[in-house]
């Protein structure tokens, strides 16, 4: 059975002493954000905190702070279905395995084919979001006036924030057909009703919300949930791919449907047991300063002119959960978000470049700042294809450098890496150095959005490859008598 909402996921993380309660006051005005870093880089518990309290206005918030949640790899393996008792972090390979197996990653061109695909679909229609009239979620209504985002416990993490920020977001929009988009961008609260709207230009959701502008709308209905079953909270993040939805998605991920209901003042479709939901609306002409932000990179992203959510109802469980999240300088909770993601779309990967063996998204990288892909080379300019193909795929187009290694490296050891890239790499042979779209949020880059990017073949080159002609040498490596025999003795030896 798939894990239904966040507080069965929270009673499995207290059985398997994965989640610490935290019963004494603590601030979510830096306070809260100050502990969760430092459990975060101890690679500590999930945190539950459940006294939040405004220390400057004199106030107790009477809702908990749930936060850290998928912040080691067990925890984010157990979210995403791996059994808690028998499984481990490598068991999502399967689960990669199995979406590569379902999901239709390209349309044949011919109709006969797309027929086929189409007719292999029907395995997947069981797993589509299934609306239900009645859901938790909607226990507590507040509308209009009687709405006051200042009444949860949205955390101010770092002290150059340019105010507090929804952080752990589902954020909610349709194309103007009614497709669905559900991603993560943060919201600053900037009074009782209204909030930024962190979107950048190449996030669906933007896409959903330049279409309603160009039909000449100027109310494009928006709806953000906060909680819900761990699967479709992750599924958010995820590069989706465009034939699918994320309620589809996470589905699949499940093993059955995400059970969603329709908004109360709109029509978008909400995770019925989420925590809360702020439902609304936004006009893309309007816009407001949002920002900085202390962000996953380790740096504050730069203030800028962002979208406007104008809240008009608020619906919660009627003992609602606050759930969020921190980001900074890694090892943080979104880490292992990005590891998930990294490992239930290699079958993708490989699907698309046959010759990769294995990747590796590093955390220091922040998601989107370097990839290392392990290739079984067989000819020339191979890691120059394997480069050029990752800078054309979905969100990997922002990564700033791509390293490429031989099969026999291990793409996880930074350590082998780095000592072929030191002792590979020729600068005039091995460098590519292109330019395409950055993300926003990359400070180095003399332009915005977009900028250069650097390719690095640290393969060994084939005979004349790139003007090499002088000989290879062979790595050093004992013979696998020696080693063997040497293991045998290893205990007499009182190393």
């Amino acid at each position: 059975m798939a894990i239904k909402d966040l507080r069965e996921f929270i009673a499995l993380l207290e059985k398997k002493g994965q989640l610490k309660r935290i019963g004494a006051p603590v601030d979510p005005y830096l306070e809260i954000g100050e502990v969760t870093d430092r459990v975060s880089k101890a690679f500590g518990p999930a945190l539950l905190f459940e006294r939040p309290v405004d220390r400057a206005g004199g106030r107790d918030y009477r809702m908990p702070v749930l936060i850290n949640t998928f912040g080691s790899y067990d925890r984010m393996a157990w979210a995403l279905g791996v059994d808690a008792e028998t499984g481990t972090w490598r068991d999502l390979d399967a689960k990669a395995k199995q979406l590569m197996d379902l999901l239709p990653m390209d349309m044949p061109a011919s109709m006969k084919d797309k027929l086929g695909v189409l007719m292999g679909l029907k395995d997947l229609a069981g797993a589509g979001a299934k609306e239900v009239k009645k859901a938790p979620v909607q226990e507590v209504v507040f509308r209009g006036e009687e709405v006051d985002l200042t009444s949860l416990p949205v955390l101010t993490t770092w002290p150059g924030d340019g105010g507090p920020f929804v952080t752990l977001p589902l954020v909610v929009t349709s194309s103007l057909k009614g497709r669905l988009n559900l991603g993560m961008y943060r919201l600053q609260v900037f009074d009782r009703n209204t909030t930024g709207l962190h979107m950048h230009v190449h996030h669906d959701g933007a896409k959903n919300l330049r279409e309603w502008e160009a039909s000449g709308a100027e109310r494009v209905p928006i709806a953000v949930a906060l909680g819900g079953d761990p699967v479709t909270v992750y599924s958010a993040t995820a590069p989706v791919p465009p034939i699918i939805d994320e309620y589809l998605f996470a589905g699949i991920l499940r093993g059955e449907p995400v059970e969603v209901v329709k908004c109360i003042t709109n029509d978008l479709l909400v995770p019925a047991h989420a925590e809360i939901v702020l439902e609304g609306w936004c006009d893309p002409k309007e816009l407001r300063w949002e920002g900085p932000f202390g962000d996953h990179t380790g740096y504050y992203s730069l203030a800028n002119d962002y979208p406007v959510f104008h809240v008009e109802a608020l619906t919660m469980r009627r003992d609602a959960i606050y759930p969020a999240t921190i980001v900074g300088r890694p090892p943080m909770e979104d880490c292992y978000l990005a590891k998930a993601t990294e490992r239930l779309f290699l079958p993708v990967i490989k699907a698309m470049m046959p010759e990769v063996v294995d990747y590796d998204l590093p955390l220091e990288g922040v998601f989107h700042n370097c990839a290392i892909f392990q290739i079984r080379k067989e000819f020339p300019g191979q890691a120059f294809r394997v480069m050029d193909f990752a800078w054309s795929m979905g969100q990997m187009m922002f990564t700033k450098y791509v390293i490429v290694v031989d099969e026999d490296v291990d793409c996880h050891d930074y350590s082998q890496v780095a000592w072929r890239c030191f002792n590979n790499v020729d600068p005039d042979r091995s460098i590519l150095i292109t330019k395409g779209p950055l993300d926003v949020l990359d400070h180095s880059s003399k332009w915005e959005r977009h900028g250069f990017k650097m390719g690095i073949d640290a393969t060994r080159p084939l005979p004349g490859e790139g003007g090499h002609t002088r000989e290879w040498p062979d790595a050093l490596e004992m013979t696998p008598e020696v080693r063997a025999h040497v293991d045998e003795i290893w205990k007499s030896l009182g190393l």
